[in-house]
């Protein structure tokens, strides 16, 4: 109890501390304290997470955010571990963990409110979710999975308080559990604190921190509302490279907002090689590429408040559903190449890429008998093998096409 109450301490002192720094220095603090080794991680339900929720409260308090709820900044809810790392069933003989979504409100006196979030959360020391080849226990920081979308909230939170953003009010949530399947933001979409009619829409952060000039920024979600276009495109006034997709259903928080018929968008940076590794540490943030971000969402915000409502549409999902498969390459794609194909971004140790001899920035043009056209032709491909299947996998490498043979 002591350790907890000294580093609640220090996380308070943290936030006091940064306010008086610019943009990129405030991202820097924010970051360099959720991604340090003392909170291990951040996994659902540990300390090092109660941690983390107790500085963005924290933040949200000095930044005269207004609570919400009866728990003040807290929404809590009851985690269930699951009996093993494949199972679906919960273990229902354990208690239940503790997990906390913050919260903070800006009342601008509107009748409609965005909702801006970013979950918190991480893998603590690897287990499941890690892509860690070495199993060793090492901690697994998240500096931009998702220190980065945190930090983001927190510089949003203060910059939206301003008088050109007052077209609406914005309530500002950190989740926690999305590393364990999007809880936090499914718990909060079932049970909204502020009506979801009142909702205009909302934005996610996930992965914010490692824009690069080839990639520039991935934005999910704009089929989602049919104004969603136009208001990227008019307010990308810095000319940032942007790749977008229409679907409102991803593996991040805006899904669960998507269920309940909002608008969403996802802001991403794209993947990396230290993708749910310990190597994901805040010395590799690009601190520039975050204003680069927040200055583009800032403009989208301010357009999107001179429409009264934007108007939802379902987005067609891609086959209606994503394809079940067991087997992968061992790779990281490159969601913003938009070529035929699927680039690698990056390769895990020892998987079936590492060992076919495959590199970052191969094309892959072919598994099997089946041609990939695209991210859902590699999934369905995929979705044709199984564990123990040898096949051969065809790549284009600059101008020349490699085959090689693998084994799932």
């Amino acid at each position: 109890m002591k350790k907890i109450t000294f580093l609640f301490a220090i996380a308070i002192l943290i936030s006091t501390a940064i306010h008086a720094q610019d943009a990129e220095a405030n991202f820097k603090t924010s970051i360099e304290f959720l991604a340090d080794d003392a909170l291990e991680g951040r996994e659902t339900g540990t300390v090092g997470a109660a941690i983390a929720a107790g500085y963005i409260a924290a933040e949200f308090q000095h930044l005269g955010l207004s609570t919400v709820s009866d728990e003040g900044y807290f929404q809590e809810f009851i985690y269930r571990p699951r009996l093993n790392p494949h199972s679906t069933k919960t273990d229902t003989t354990k208690p239940g963990v503790v997990a906390r979504n913050v919260m903070g409100f800006i009342d601008h006196g509107s009748e409609k409110t965005v909702v801006i979030g970013a979950h918190y959360d991480h893998l603590g020391h690897g287990g499941e979710g890690s892509l860690h080849a070495a199993k060793d226990g090492q901690i697994h920081n998240g500096a931009d999975d998702n220190a980065s979308g945190v930090a983001m909230l927190i510089y949003l939170a203060k910059e939206l308080q301003k008088d050109q953003y007052a077209g609406s009010n914005y309530l500002i949530i950190a989740f926690s559990g999305e590393e364990k399947g999007l809880l936090g933001s499914n718990f909060y979409a079932k049970n909204p604190i502020l009506a979801h009619e009142t909702t205009k829409y909302m934005l996610n952060f996930d992965m914010v921190g490692r824009m690069s000039a080839d990639k520039g920024l991935i934005i999910n979600g704009v089929g989602t509302a049919s104004e969603w276009l136009d208001l990227i495109e008019s307010s990308n006034t810095n000319n940032v490279k942007l790749t977008t997709t229409e679907s409102g259903i991803g593996p991040s928080d805006h899904t669960s907002f998507y269920l309940q018929d909002m608008p969403v968008l996802h802001f991403f940076t794209g993947a990396h090689e230290d993708y749910h590794k310990p190597s994901d540490d805040s010395d590799k943030i690009n601190y520039k590429g975050m204003q680069e971000v927040a200055d583009l969402v800032c403009e989208i915000i301010k357009q999107a408040d001179n429409k009264d409502a934007l108007s939802f549409q379902k987005t067609k999902e891609e086959k209606s559903s994503t394809p079940r498969f067991t087997v992968t390459l061992g790779v990281m794609p490159d969601y913003a190449f938009g070529g035929e194909g699927m680039r690698i971004d990056g390769i895990i140790e020892d998987r079936p890429a590492q060992k076919a001899g495959l590199e970052k920035g191969d094309v892959v043009i072919q598994l099997g008998d089946y041609p990939i056209d695209g991210m859902q032709g590699y999934m369905e491909a995929l979705s044709k093998f199984s564990k123990g299947d040898k096949t051969t996998v065809k790549v284009k490498r600059g101008d020349e096409v490699i085959e090689e043979e693998i084994q799932f």
